[in-house]
């Protein structure tokens, strides 16, 4: 299967992710068919994806080109990609791509957009697993625009590279996961950072909102134009090693979840939707982070579209 083969793509799940990607894949022309079993989601999401459309200020005539369904047989009848987009459950998973085995053609490009679960683990006993790869994109996907295409054990290059030449097609920045590890690699970077910004919290160091503060107002105003290895060598890779010399020895190195993260999620401390986490939240607060966060991201994904 090649890119110019590619004309019909099934997205199976029509919630955050789902109703995203299918807006990608309709705004660049391709027939899309938009699968949920559940039809209350499944009906919100012609109009979500056309709120996408007017956010960009893009004709939303391109819906024309969806079709929705509840029935996954019928979603991927002439399917030549299908991007899964489903619960981040193993069992689950597997479950959807046993059936898509089942109901798809051999050349039928098969792709995850599991967070974080091994493509392989994914693929086990499935038919055809050269087929099978990861297609990451991340939380909400019109809006970011990468995606990390991960290579299983026994997935095939030729597949891969057909996948990020699609996936460039279409406005997206994909990479090229080359090992199939648990988080690839955005999820293990940023679950790194919040394994000793939690560790810093629980040892007295500081408290939640000065970590957040350091972030935002420091490092993590270069992000978006210097990367980490970047940065290292822009200031010299002798000096990186003079750092690390006496900071590695002293960061937390634990394998399991932090003792912190486990009591609060324990005593129903779960974040903004309970009103306390590691920061104590009121509904109005919490609106306006999110609100802060779409703002950023609408303007910079327009930046991009420009």
């Amino acid at each position: 299967m090649t890119m110019s083969n590619i004309q019909n793509v099934t997205v199976v799940g029509a919630g955050l992710m789902g109703h995203g990607i299918a807006q990608i894949f309709l705004a660049a022309g391709y027939q899309v068919s938009l699968l949920d079993p559940n039809e209350d989601v499944l009906s919100q999401a012609p109009t979500k994806i056309a709120e996408i459309f007017q956010l960009f200020g893009l004709p939303s005539d391109a819906l024309t080109r969806l079709s929705t369904f509840t029935d996954l047989a019928q979603s991927v009848a002439n399917a030549d990609l299908v991007i899964e987009a489903g619960p981040e459950k193993l069992a689950v998973k597997r479950s959807i791509f046993n059936e898509l085995a089942k109901h798809t053609s051999k050349d039928c490009i098969l792709a995850t957009n599991t967070s974080a679960i091994p493509i392989s683990d994914i693929a086990q006993g499935i038919s055809h697993p050269e087929r099978i790869v990861g297609a990451h994109f991340w939380n909400p996907p019109h809006l970011v625009r990468l995606v990390e295409v991960v290579q299983g054990e026994q997935s095939s290059l030729a597949v891969i590279a057909t996948c990020i030449e699609l996936l460039n097609s279409v406005g997206m920045k994909s990479v090229h996961v080359k090992r199939d590890i648990p988080g690839f690699i955005g999820n293990r970077l940023q679950h790194a950072m919040k394994r000793e910004a939690i560790a810093l919290v629980s040892a007295g160091v500081c408290d939640a909102e000065t970590i957040d503060d350091v972030v935002k107002h420091g490092f993590g105003q270069r992000l978006a134009v210097l990367g980490p290895l970047e940065q290292s060598d822009l200031v010299g890779l002798d000096l990186t090693l003079d750092i690390y010399k006496t900071l590695f020895p002293t960061l937390d190195n634990t394998s399991q979840p932090p003792a912190l993260l486990e009591d609060n999620v324990a005593n129903g401390r779960l974040g903004m939707k309970t009103g306390q986490g590691f920061r104590q939240w009121t509904p109005q607060s919490a609106e306006q982070v999110k609100q802060n966060l779409r703002n950023f991201l609408v303007e910079k994904a327009k930046q991009q579209l420009s």
